[in-house]
Protein backbone atom coordinates (compact mmCIF):
# COMPACT_ATOMS: atom_id res chain seq x y z
CA UNK A 1 0.00 0.00 0.00
CA UNK A 2 1.37 3.32 -0.88
CA UNK A 3 0.49 5.12 1.96
CA UNK A 4 2.32 3.13 4.37
CA UNK A 5 5.40 2.71 2.22
CA UNK A 6 5.49 6.58 2.31
CA UNK A 7 4.99 6.08 6.01
CA UNK A 8 7.86 3.57 6.71
CA UNK A 9 10.10 5.48 4.46
CA UNK A 10 10.69 8.44 7.10
CA UNK A 11 12.95 5.59 8.85
CA UNK A 12 15.60 6.14 5.95
CA UNK A 13 14.77 9.82 5.68
CA UNK A 14 15.93 10.59 9.51
CA UNK A 15 19.01 8.07 8.95
CA UNK A 16 19.87 9.26 5.34
CA UNK A 17 18.65 12.87 5.58
CA UNK A 18 20.30 13.74 2.26
CA UNK A 19 19.30 10.78 0.36
CA UNK A 20 16.02 10.64 1.81
CA UNK A 21 14.75 14.46 1.49
CA UNK A 22 16.04 14.21 -2.24
CA UNK A 23 14.13 10.92 -2.95
CA UNK A 24 10.85 12.78 -0.74
CA UNK A 25 10.59 15.36 -3.56
CA UNK A 26 12.47 14.16 -6.77
CA UNK A 27 11.30 10.09 -6.97
CA UNK A 28 7.90 10.95 -5.24
CA UNK A 29 8.83 8.62 -1.93
CA UNK A 30 6.79 10.73 0.53
CA UNK A 31 3.53 11.73 0.96
CA UNK A 32 1.50 14.70 2.64
CA UNK A 33 -0.80 12.06 4.37
CA UNK A 34 2.32 10.83 5.45
CA UNK A 35 3.90 14.27 6.73
CA UNK A 36 0.29 15.10 8.54
CA UNK A 37 0.49 12.25 10.03
CA UNK A 38 3.44 12.92 11.35
CA UNK A 39 2.20 15.93 12.41
CA UNK A 40 -0.77 15.10 14.59
CA UNK A 41 1.48 11.99 16.10
CA UNK A 42 3.94 14.99 17.23
CA UNK A 43 0.43 16.32 19.10
CA UNK A 44 0.01 12.98 20.11
CA UNK A 45 3.68 12.69 21.60
CA UNK A 46 3.93 15.96 23.36
CA UNK A 47 -0.07 15.59 24.91
CA UNK A 48 0.94 12.01 26.29
CA UNK A 49 4.08 13.24 27.54
CA UNK A 50 2.52 16.33 29.57
CA UNK A 51 0.57 14.14 30.80
CA UNK A 52 1.72 10.67 31.49
CA UNK A 53 5.79 11.39 32.55
CA UNK A 54 6.79 10.24 35.83
CA UNK A 55 6.53 12.60 38.86
CA UNK A 56 9.89 13.35 39.17
CA UNK A 57 10.54 14.48 35.55
CA UNK A 58 6.73 16.07 35.13
CA UNK A 59 6.85 19.60 36.28
CA UNK A 60 3.50 19.97 34.47
CA UNK A 61 0.26 20.06 36.93
CA UNK A 62 -2.41 18.11 35.58
CA UNK A 63 -5.05 20.04 36.40
CA UNK A 64 -3.61 22.85 34.31
CA UNK A 65 -2.83 21.11 31.08
CA UNK A 66 -5.09 21.97 27.93
CA UNK A 67 -5.00 19.26 25.42
CA UNK A 68 -6.22 22.43 23.10
CA UNK A 69 -3.90 24.43 23.13
CA UNK A 70 -1.00 21.75 22.63
CA UNK A 71 -2.87 20.87 19.29
CA UNK A 72 -3.02 24.63 18.37
CA UNK A 73 0.37 25.62 19.25
CA UNK A 74 2.22 22.68 16.96
CA UNK A 75 -0.48 22.96 14.28
CA UNK A 76 0.25 26.84 14.61
CA UNK A 77 4.25 26.47 14.53
CA UNK A 78 3.61 23.53 11.67
CA UNK A 79 1.33 26.32 9.20
CA UNK A 80 4.02 28.96 10.19
CA UNK A 81 6.96 27.46 9.77
CA UNK A 82 5.41 25.78 5.99
CA UNK A 83 3.90 29.54 4.75
CA UNK A 84 7.28 31.61 6.03
CA UNK A 85 9.44 29.36 4.55
CA UNK A 86 7.59 29.30 1.22
CA UNK A 87 7.06 32.88 0.67
CA UNK A 88 10.48 33.67 1.50
CA UNK A 89 12.29 30.88 -0.42
CA UNK A 90 9.68 31.92 -3.58
CA UNK A 91 11.84 35.48 -3.20
CA UNK A 92 15.30 33.89 -2.78
CA UNK A 93 15.05 31.49 -5.64
CA UNK A 94 14.35 28.27 -3.98
CA UNK A 95 13.14 24.91 -5.93
CA UNK A 96 10.49 23.47 -3.15
CA UNK A 97 6.66 24.30 -3.60
CA UNK A 98 4.99 25.04 -0.67
CA UNK A 99 3.90 21.21 -0.58
CA UNK A 100 7.40 20.34 -0.89
CA UNK A 101 8.13 22.20 2.28
CA UNK A 102 5.08 21.23 3.95
CA UNK A 103 6.13 17.08 3.62
CA UNK A 104 9.82 17.69 3.97
CA UNK A 105 8.46 19.53 7.34
CA UNK A 106 6.48 16.93 8.61
CA UNK A 107 9.45 14.02 8.47
CA UNK A 108 11.61 16.19 9.58
CA UNK A 109 10.09 16.22 13.06
CA UNK A 110 9.79 12.67 13.24
CA UNK A 111 12.29 12.18 15.64
CA UNK A 112 10.57 13.70 18.49
CA UNK A 113 7.86 11.00 18.24
CA UNK A 114 10.65 8.18 17.69
CA UNK A 115 12.46 9.60 20.90
CA UNK A 116 10.57 11.32 23.30
CA UNK A 117 7.38 9.03 23.10
CA UNK A 118 9.55 5.75 24.58
CA UNK A 119 11.03 8.62 27.00
CA UNK A 120 7.43 8.60 28.57
CA UNK A 121 7.46 5.40 29.55
CA UNK A 122 11.44 5.63 30.73
CA UNK A 123 10.35 7.85 32.93
CA UNK A 124 8.57 5.37 35.29
CA UNK A 125 11.31 3.14 35.71
CA UNK A 126 14.46 5.46 36.32
CA UNK A 127 15.56 7.40 39.60
CA UNK A 128 16.47 11.03 39.96
CA UNK A 129 20.57 10.26 39.62
CA UNK A 130 19.57 8.27 36.24
CA UNK A 131 17.70 11.57 35.26
CA UNK A 132 20.52 12.89 33.37
CA UNK A 133 20.43 10.43 30.96
CA UNK A 134 16.49 11.50 30.40
CA UNK A 135 17.33 15.15 29.46
CA UNK A 136 19.94 13.86 27.15
CA UNK A 137 17.99 11.93 25.00
CA UNK A 138 15.20 14.39 25.30
CA UNK A 139 17.61 17.49 23.94
CA UNK A 140 18.52 14.52 21.24
CA UNK A 141 14.92 14.23 19.97
CA UNK A 142 14.81 18.07 19.54
CA UNK A 143 18.45 18.34 18.08
CA UNK A 144 18.39 15.45 15.56
CA UNK A 145 14.73 17.21 14.74
CA UNK A 146 16.47 20.26 14.05
CA UNK A 147 19.44 19.09 12.20
CA UNK A 148 16.54 17.28 9.51
CA UNK A 149 14.86 20.36 9.46
CA UNK A 150 18.04 22.23 8.22
CA UNK A 151 18.95 19.08 5.64
CA UNK A 152 15.20 18.92 4.30
CA UNK A 153 15.90 23.18 4.15
CA UNK A 154 18.81 22.39 2.22
CA UNK A 155 17.78 19.81 -0.15
CA UNK A 156 14.52 21.34 -0.76
CA UNK A 157 15.45 24.40 -2.07
CA UNK A 158 19.00 23.34 -3.47
CA UNK A 159 20.51 26.09 -1.21
CA UNK A 160 24.13 25.85 -0.06
CA UNK A 161 24.57 25.53 3.52
CA UNK A 162 25.46 29.66 4.52
CA UNK A 163 22.17 30.58 2.43
CA UNK A 164 20.20 27.95 4.44
CA UNK A 165 21.21 29.18 7.54
CA UNK A 166 20.18 32.81 7.06
CA UNK A 167 17.17 31.17 4.88
CA UNK A 168 16.17 29.82 8.46
CA UNK A 169 16.74 32.25 10.86
CA UNK A 170 14.64 34.90 8.16
CA UNK A 171 11.90 32.08 8.13
CA UNK A 172 11.83 32.50 11.98
CA UNK A 173 11.77 36.34 11.43
CA UNK A 174 9.15 35.90 8.98
CA UNK A 175 6.98 33.46 11.00
CA UNK A 176 7.30 36.58 14.12
CA UNK A 177 5.87 38.80 11.55
CA UNK A 178 2.68 36.64 10.30
CA UNK A 179 2.27 36.21 14.05
CA UNK A 180 2.60 39.64 14.65
CA UNK A 181 0.29 40.80 11.95
CA UNK A 182 -2.56 38.32 12.43
CA UNK A 183 -2.58 39.23 16.49
CA UNK A 184 -2.99 42.89 14.81
CA UNK A 185 -5.69 42.07 12.62
CA UNK A 186 -8.07 39.82 15.45
CA UNK A 187 -7.11 42.72 17.60
CA UNK A 188 -8.57 45.47 14.93
CA UNK A 189 -11.42 42.93 14.15
CA UNK A 190 -12.15 42.68 17.61
CA UNK A 191 -12.17 46.24 18.21
CA UNK A 192 -14.56 47.09 15.27
CA UNK A 193 -17.20 44.39 17.01
CA UNK A 194 -17.32 45.75 20.37
CA UNK A 195 -17.41 49.45 18.74
CA UNK A 196 -20.43 48.38 16.21
CA UNK A 197 -21.93 46.30 19.21
CA UNK A 198 -21.80 49.58 21.64
CA UNK A 199 -23.70 51.32 18.95
CA UNK A 200 -26.41 49.00 18.00
CA UNK A 201 -26.80 49.08 21.93
CA UNK A 202 -26.68 52.58 22.09
CA UNK A 203 -29.24 53.20 19.45
CA UNK A 204 -31.70 50.27 20.34
CA UNK A 205 -31.91 51.92 24.21
CA UNK A 206 -32.43 55.41 22.80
Amino acid sequence: MYYVKTLTYVFHVIFHPFDGFWDLKKEKRGSLAAAFTFVFLTIATLTIEKQNTGFLFNPNRLQDLNVVVDIVTVLLLYVLWVVANWCLTSLMDGEGTMKDIAMATGYAIFPVILIRLPMVLMSHAITMDEGSFYHVFMAVSYIWAGFLLFCSTMITHQYSIGKTLVTIVLTIVGMAIIMFIGLLFFSVIQQMLGFGTTIYTELRFR
